[in-house]
C-alpha cells in the first residue's frame, strides 16, 4: 500500500477508511478531505486507475478486492481509465482551501482532472 502514513488510526481502521474515500472519489469525481488524507487517498487512487487501463479479468478482481462497490469498478474500467489511456498518472489534483473551522486542520479538494 503506498505511502507510510497512519493518521491516527489503528490498521484495519486506517485500510477501511481509505477504502472507502477511493471508492467515493471514483464514484464522484471529487471529495473534500484533510491534506494527509487526500495524498494518501491520490496514491491509491492512481494505482487503480493505472491497475484499470489494462481491462483483464485478474485486474478487475484486484479492483473489486480494494473499491467497495462493484459498480464503481465497472465505471473505473468503462469510463474512467480509458479517459487516460495516454496519460502515464497524475490522474488526481488537490487544492488546497484553508484551515477547517473546529481544529484548524489544513483541508483540500482532490479531484479527478
Amino acid at each position: 500500500m503506498p505511502g507510510t502514513r497512519k493518521l491516527g488510526r489503528t490498521t484495519d481502521h486506517r485500510k477501511a477508511m481509505m477504502r472507502a474515500m477511493v471508492t467515493f472519489l471514483l464514484e464522484n469525481g471529487k471529495i473534500e478531505t484533510t491534506v494527509t488524507r487526500a495524498k494518501e487517498v491520490r496514491a491509491m487512487t492512481e494505482k487503480m486507475i493505472t491497475l484499470a487501463k489494462v481491462d483483464s479479468l485478474h485486474n478487475k478482481r484486484q479492483a473489486l478486492a480494494y473499491i467497495t462497490k462493484e459498480d464503481v469498478v465497472n465505471k473505473l474500467f468503462n469510463e474512467i481509465a480509458p479517459k487516460y489511456a495516454d496519460a502515464n498518472g497524475g490522474y488526481c489534483r488537490l487544492i488546497k482551501t484553508g484551515p477547517r473551522r473546529g481544529d484548524a486542520a489544513e483541508m483540500c479538494i482532490i479531484e479527478l482532472i
